[in-house]
């Protein structure tokens, strides 16, 4: 009997270890098979950026920065083309927006041995991004790589990192229950619009730390092939995120619930580029979206100076629908409206759960109360720090169209080719105006400012207000409390009541002091705050549920 079960238990463990083996020459092969479709480009241009003031030339593209704080970019030409100039004008800025990116990764994971594992991951991953971006968008990527540093290779070539740059887009929403992100935006048109043509307001409300969101670059293409277009984000972001082409089609992207993603799919922002670059109505936008298989699910509201209205295409990995609504007004936050989402249990879930139907009731009437909608109406809406019927919900609060993180702030005029950009901080500052017409005809002169100075849209009074420099100083102190409360370590008592009257109808500065006194083994405050807390708004069902366990757990 001894003998048989010996006999089992040595085979069993053969065949476990046979199974392991297995397993891992599989994810072995997966992982060195990967194939990112590296383009293969040698640049025969034997020219050098001419940098004069605030301008810079490379074979008849520019980049300048703005008095307002923006960089300004125009390129032309075939994708690499493109792509090389880019990443001539911007190799400093490329390597500043990726620095911060990674050093970002680096304070969430700052483990040597987790860092190799997540490079290890994204290979896997994304072993087959390349096939989901079209080659001319891979060749733009590739020409922009060959100006990127060496010092983040160990996440993987130049190239690599910038097609994984894309898709971390999308993993940022995917992550979307962890909120990195709570994107707003409308569309209103006849008699909802003051002249009754399309307007389009829109928070980017993504969030990677302030330093991410410092050099905001407004790029202007004029490509080889498809339409001109405008486009907000970042140095080396070529998919779109908010932009608008010269046929006055716009497009701006928000995140709907998805469920972590196991294979890599066409990124949204590359889809978007796609639309922006080569369509020119809604019809034809949500033709070229039902070609491409997304791996997270995205809304993205479609305006049209042709059909003279909006649209949303409601995107998820599995299905696809045109939501037109009723009326001649949209709203967008981060939940599906149409028919064929209506018994999704993700989106279902999303509603019941998230913000996302507050922000939304709070975005319609902030629209009945200003109707007709004007840029500047547009603007204060996009800026409202309020909750319904006014509430105090404290500040940077994600039921709130400001939640003050917002990377870009964009309003859309389609009929009339104009659109005004945010300019630091968040959408609090100046609203400048770009006359796309005058851009796209090459009557505008990149000596000089190119924004159309008379239609700029001031700054929000706020920021002179004594509780804006409250804001700062609760933005300053919230990490820093943070992280003594990880090394549990005590703290000056006065610098904890300047904290707290810093945002005092915020619930997440009691929570952080809370966990400070926990930390520091005062129960009986940590109690007392963390009740607190929840006796104010909370944008997320798992935010009181996290707030209620600590109560449970320290009573």
């Amino acid at each position: 009997m001894l003998k048989t079960i010996k006999k089992i238990f040595k085979y069993t463990a053969i065949t476990f270890l046979a199974f392991i083996v297995v397993v891992f020459v599989f994810i072995g092969y997966l992982y060195y098979s990967a194939d990112m479709l590296t383009p293969h480009y040698v640049s025969t241009s034997t020219e050098q950026v001419v940098t004069t003031g605030s301008l810079r030339k490379y074979r008849g593209n520019f980049l300048r920065h703005s008095k307002s704080g923006l960089w300004e970019l125009k390129v032309h030409g075939s994708a690499f083309e493109r792509g090389e100039a880019i990443g001539k004008l911007s190799s400093d800025l490329l390597y500043y927006q990726e620095k911060v990116f990674v050093d970002q990764i680096k304070e969430i994971i700052p483990s040597d041995g987790y860092l190799k594992f997540l490079r290890f991951f994204i290979v896997l991953f994304n072993r087959n991004l390349g096939r989901n971006i079209e080659e001319e968008f891979r060749d733009e990527i590739y020409g922009i790589s060959l100006s990127c540093t060496d010092e983040f290779n160990f996440i993987g070539t130049g190239y690599e990192r910038q097609l994984n740059y894309h898709s971390a887009h999308d993993l940022g929403h995917a992550m979307q229950d962890y909120m990195l992100v709570g994107c707003s935006s409308f569309a209103s048109w006849g008699e909802n619009s003051a002249d009754t043509s399309l307007i389009i307001g829109r928070n980017f409300d993504f969030y990677v730390g302030d330093n991410f969101a410092k050099n905001k670059q407004v790029a202007f293409y004029n490509p080889e092939k498809g339409y001109k277009f405008a486009s907000v984000g970042w140095p080396g972001m070529t998919g779109v995120l908010s932009g608008m082409n010269e046929t006055g089609l716009t497009v701006t992207i928000n995140a709907a619930k998805s469920n972590m993603p196991t294979a890599s799919a066409t990124p949204i922002s590359i889809l978007t580029r796609e639309i922006l670059q080569y369509a020119s109505t809604i019809d034809e936008a949500y033709i070229i979206a039902k070609k491409r298989k997304t791996f997270v699910s995205e809304s993205i509201l479609i305006g049209s100076a042709k059909d003279g209205r909006a649209a949303i295409i409601e995107k998820s990995p599995e299905k696809i629908a045109l939501f037109t609504g009723n009326g001649h007004q949209l709203i967008c936050t981060n939940h599906y409206q149409s028919e064929a989402f209506s018994h999704d249990e993700r989106n279902l879930e999303n509603i019941r759960t998230s913000d996302s139907q507050y922000r939304f009731n709070r975005l319609d009437e902030l629209l009945k109360e200003n109707s007709p909608i004007d840029a500047n109406k547009a603007a204060a809406i996009l800026r409202n720090r309020k909750g319904l019927h006014d509430a105090d919900l404290g500040l940077t609060n994600e039921m709130a169209m400001n939640q003050f993180i917002a990377h870009h702030s964009v309003i859309f005029e389609p009929g009339k080719r104009l659109m005004w950009v945010s300019t630091s901080p968040w959408q609090c500052g100046k609203y400048v105006a770009y006359d796309l017409n005058k851009i796209f005809s090459d009557s505008v002169d990149f000596e000089h400012e190119i924004c159309t100075q008379e239609l700029t849209i001031a700054e929000d009074p706020f920021i002179y207000q004594p509780e804006f420099k409250q804001l700062l100083i609760y933005k300053r102190l919230t990490p820093l409390i943070r992280k003594k409360i990880a090394r549990k370590e005590k703290m000056d008592e006065h610098i904890l009541k300047t904290y707290e009257s810093s945002n005092p109808t915020f619930y997440y500065v009691h929570e952080v002091l809370g966990d400070y006194y926990l930390a520091i083994h005062q129960n009986s405050k940590a109690l007392m705050h963390w009740r607190k807390a929840l006796t104010m708004p909370i944008p997320k069902l798992g935010e009181k549920e996290r707030i209620q366990e600590k109560i449970n757990k320290n009573q």
